[in-house]
């Protein structure tokens, strides 16, 4: 399914294209058919749940009073909903609404049974994907825009709570080589979690990151700065509730390419958000067509609540939901081609 400039798949609410520019340019990787996802070992466009990011110890420590082990797919964690995460399993839909804001938003709805990869309780899940095109102030430039809007739900007598964090994992390359490199970004905050090697935060501090400035640009090498990390944008835990599409957007990163002038910037009402340059990317080329993409051959902006959340007892409150009170987030991407950087 596609609207304007962008196009899905329904196994796991892909975003399979994201084209910029008046040449088409697609800035996320992805493969040519269907069929080729079933195998993604890197979760390419998709939409990321149950839980996104990592658990400790690959459990969810105290819900309804019980401690749910769950698959250890991240040794010693679980990552990214489990072995077969929402990425990875077929999306009802899409259904096309006409919302508030008159354009066309196509929907996939997803429901999560009571204990699917160990996760407690049976949840009903939708994204909403709106794109359009914005225009701006530049001659000849317009932006290229997705709003996705997630909603989760707790249904049926099984339990009365559960966790839940979605995201999307699309990879961007700006520039159309084989890496990240020379690409420039800007990252509206610099605190962040600090993690431990297998990448749980190792306190409920929040720190500043070593080597990155908020708001100020940087440029992505062939081999550095090595990224995986948890930035904060909401510093106060307290306050964050599990359904934040009522809170005004905020800005995540930027990012721009001198060769291709390719921009984007990503935004989001989640409290924090994952930056990764794609270290560990290893996919071979593909009998579709689809060519072979090694580290940092993408970048990913996974706007987020914070990392294993739902085992730490002052984050619980952004992450776990119970009946009748719904998970929600925002997330919009927007890309452009000019020749002003506005770096």
């Amino acid at each position: 399914m596609s609207s304007t400039s962008v196009k899905f798949i329904p196994q796991g609410a892909i975003i399979q294209e994201f084209l910029v520019g008046p040449d088409s340019r697609n800035i996320v990787l992805s493969f040519n058919t269907a069929a080729e996802y079933r195998s993604n070992p890197a979760h390419f466009g998709a939409t990321i749940g149950r839980v996104a990011n990592r658990l400790k110890n690959a459990k969810l420590d105290c819900l309804n009073g019980t401690v749910y082990p769950l698959a250890v797919n991240d040794p010693p964690n679980s990552l990214h909903g489990g072995i077969k995460g929402w990425g990875a399993v077929d999306w009802t839909g899409p259904t096309v609404e006409n919302r508030v804001s008159g354009r066309e938003t196509v929907v996939y709805k997803y429901r999560s049974v009571h204990m699917e990869e160990g996760f407690p309780g049976t949840v009903d899940v939708s994204v909403a994907y709106t794109a359009y095109e914005e225009a701006t102030e530049e001659a000849g430039v317009t932006k290229t825009v997705l709003e996705m809007e997630y909603e989760a739900n707790l249904v049926g007598e099984d339990v009365e709570e559960t966790a839940i964090n979605i995201t999307n994992h699309s990879y961007f390359n700006l520039g159309g080589g084989d890496t990240i490199t020379g690409t420039r970004a800007i990252l509206s905050t610099a605190d962040h979690l600090a993690v431990d090697p297998t990448g749980i935060p190792i306190s409920t501090a929040i720190t500043p990151y070593p080597g990155i400035t908020a708001n100020t640009p940087f440029t992505l090498g062939p081999a550095t700065p090595e990224v995986d990390d948890c930035f904060v944008l909401d510093t106060t835990p307290a306050s964050i509730t599990p359904d934040t599409r009522l809170s005004p957007l905020k800005t995540c990163a930027r990012f721009f390419h001198p060769t291709t002038k390719i921009h984007l910037d990503v935004f989001s009402t989640d409290p924090a958000f994952q930056f990764y340059t794609g270290k560990y990317l290893d996919v071979a080329a593909r009998p579709d067509g689809s060519p072979a993409r090694g580290p940092r051959s993408g970048f990913c902006v996974e706007p987020s609540r914070y990392v294993n959340a739902a085992n730490v007892d002052a984050w619980k409150g952004m992450t776990v939901i119970r009946k009748g009170k719904a998970y929600g987030s925002k997330i919009v991407f927007k890309a452009w081609q000019s020749e002003t950087d506005g770096f």
